[in-house]
């Protein structure tokens, strides 16, 4: 031990961290020159009383030792692939948990559509369930970047949790940057993350689920997780940072987001960077991977720099759905999950018996083995006679980006990449066509960023199909009110001298016998053709909400990139405006609007002015428009 303690830090608070981590340990920990981590950790371990703590420098050696102790303590199964594991969170906890995730706000206050709690209630009930809740466990600290090392844009986190799955998780997902924090110790501003597994039971599923609590506070800046495995409640930095990113976004007037930022590439080699924001399930991690360059397939913080909205990825690994990937329409992300090099974490997948991984999407059928329920084998029903899928449709992969053929250098770009479109998609079988552009930057974050709908998917608990409200495919990850959000796109745009772009668009019409109307390929050429109207390559037809392609141009862009035949009869029925559809649409999503209080004027405006189109077109067309009858804009 130092002859002397460091500069601030009590001796209490080193007595107390000497009795959990041995000598190598603590000099680590006392290396990061800021006293408030030091009380805070010392804290948490007198709570918790892990048997031991280990704070991760990012060595490889720290790295190693975290994944060979997920697979000492069965959080994670070896596979007969060398660098790739698989995880089963257990039946009860597959998702993100909506009910017990909360913000926690002083008294008397309330955030119009998110769940909150009072923050002293809560806060003594993390207190009691955090007890003693990591007794016999090592409870890893870990020092995470969230985003480029050197970048100004750049957050970063603290994680404490005693899963290895989850530091192992959080060491694939993100840059390990505790010499940042040995560097800048009290001048650092950081997210906090707490996490405890809770009681295992026999197969090392978390036990006590109806205690599973996940409470965000914003006046401390924390995020903690209990009773949970599943990623989405425990990896600190994924979705549960989204919270505390926005809340600081709207205090310094940037935008954190739930976009994938991508590269498309134009006529001369030109790269065109767009974001996209899609709820889960609904093809945003498919459509990242179709673009020519990758920079982030989840996450974007976007700053006004210069007057251009600039993006960074905070990620530099994506934990994807992993079912219905398949050889033929997702061949890069396929190749990197059975490919014998890579690392890979499986989640909630079918472990065969012997050491295979296997997922809807892959070609062979099924085997006996374990999955996310316990033992498997073909045929096998519950105890209501239904049958037991093999993989559970919100089945994940964690992996490394760096795998990726199409990652663009550009991710560690220290001031980002230039932000020249939005995209905004959901899960939608009967309204919105598959790519449409908005009339300016107001009419696109009115119509189809702050009144996105989508119908939702397995990755979160409740019943699948049932279409959502989910303004900026970000509502489970808000600590602003919709109206709030809003109010910040709308107000971001006067820090910009050159507005992006905002388009819409629908992977998911079907026809009347419930058939998809797109393939899953069809996705790049609306990626091509919105690189094209960025640069106004391309005219447009002029609907009631919004301006689509001319089919000649979506013929060609098919010929070309996809090298098949587009039909005007396929344009035809996946381009009609559908009318009734939209005025139904509208007057659901102002409804929803008129209940949150701070939802700024211009909102009903717009929509105002999108009903009066909408109705003008339904006397002159009837409830359909053959987007052959619209005019060039």
């Amino acid at each position: 031990m130092p002859t002397s303690l460091p500069r601030g830090v009590s001796e209490r608070v080193v007595e107390v961290l000497r009795r959990y981590a041995d000598r190598e340990h603590l000099e680590r920990l006392l290396a990061i020159p800021d006293p408030r981590l030091h009380s805070w950790v010392a804290d948490v371990a007198e709570t918790a009383d892990p048997e031991r703590i280990y704070v991760n420098t990012g060595s490889p050696e720290d790295l190693e030792f975290i994944k060979r102790r997920a697979l000492e303590n069965r959080e994670e199964l070896p596979t007969k692939y060398k660098n790739k594991t698989v995880h089963f969170d257990g039946p009860y906890d597959l998702a993100r948990d909506r009910e017990n995730t909360r913000i926690l706000v002083p008294p008397g206050h309330s955030i119009a559509m998110v769940n909150t709690l009072e923050r002293e209630r809560g806060l003594a009930e993390i207190r009691e369930l955090f007890k003693g809740v990591m007794r016999g466990n090592t409870m890893y600290i870990g020092f995470y970047c969230f985003g480029p090392r050197d970048s100004p844009f750049s957050l970063y986190g603290v994680q404490i949790t005693d899963s290895a799955y989850v530091a192992h998780s959080e060491n694939i997902l993100y840059r390990v940057c505790y010499s940042v924090f040995v560097e800048r110790g009290d001048k650092l501003k950081y997210m906090r993350f707490l996490h405890a597994t809770g009681e295992r039971n026999e197969l090392g599923w978390s036990k006590n689920v109806e205690k599973r609590r996940i409470y965000i506070d914003l006046d401390d800046n924390i995020v903690y997780s209990v009773n949970t495995q599943y990623a989405g409640n425990t990896v600190g930095l994924k979705k549960l940072s989204l919270r505390l990113c926005v809340n600081q976004g709207k205090k310094e007037g940037f935008l954190c987001e739930h976009m994938f930022i991508v590269g498309v590439k134009g006529p001369g080699g030109r790269v065109t960077y767009v974001t996209g924001a899609y709820p889960a399930g609904c093809g945003k991690t498919s459509t990242a991977l179709v673009a020519d360059t990758l920079v982030s397939d989840d996450l974007a913080i976007i700053h006004a720099y210069n007057g251009e909205a600039r993006a960074i990825n905070p990620e530099v690994g994506s934990f994807g759905i992993i079912d219905g990937i398949n050889p033929v329409d997702d061949p890069e992300i396929y190749r990197i999950l059975l490919d014998p090099e890579t690392e890979v974490i499986f989640s909630n997948v079918l472990l065969t018996e012997d050491g295979d991984v296997w997922w809807r999407g892959r070609p062979e059928p099924p085997r006996s083995g374990i999955n996310y329920a316990g033992p498997w084998r073909p045929g096998l029903r519950d105890d209501k006679g239904r049958e037991v899928p093999p993989s559970h449709p919100n089945a994940r992969f964690t992996t490394h980006l760096k795998y990726l053929r199409n990652l663009d250098p550009r991710i560690e770009d220290p001031l980002g990449v230039p932000v020249e479109a939005m995209i905004f998609g959901g899960r939608d079988s009967d309204t919105n066509v598959p790519v449409e552009e908005a009339f300016d930057w107001v009419h696109g974050n009115v119509t189809k960023a702050a009144a996105l709908e989508s119908e939702r998917t397995a990755a979160v608990l409740g019943q699948v199909g049932v279409k959502e409200f989910n303004p900026y495919a970000i509502l489970d990850f808000l600590s602003v009110s919709p109206g709030e959000f809003l109010r910040l796109h709308l107000d971001f745009a006067e820090r910009l001298t050159r507005l992006p772009k905002i388009y819409s668009v629908n992977y998911f019409l079907r026809d009347k016998e419930g058939r998809f109307l797109n393939e899953k390929t069809d996705k790049v050429v609306w990626l091509k053709w919105i690189e094209l109207r960025v640069h106004g390559d391309v005219e447009a037809l002029e609907s009631p909400t919004g301006l689509i392609p001319v089919y000649e141009d979506l013929a060609k862009l098919f010929r070309e990139v996809l090298g098949k035949e587009y039909t005007e009869q396929a344009y035809r029925e996946q381009f009609k405006i559908r009318v009734a559809k939209q005025i139904e649409r509208v007057n659901r999503v102002v409804e929803v609007y008129r209940k949150i209080p701070d939802t700024p004027p211009v909102f009903f405006d717009v929509m105002r002015e999108q009903l009066r189109r909408l109705e003008e077109a339904r006397l002159r067309y009837g409830d359909y428009i053959d987007p052959f009858q619209l005019d060039k804009k």
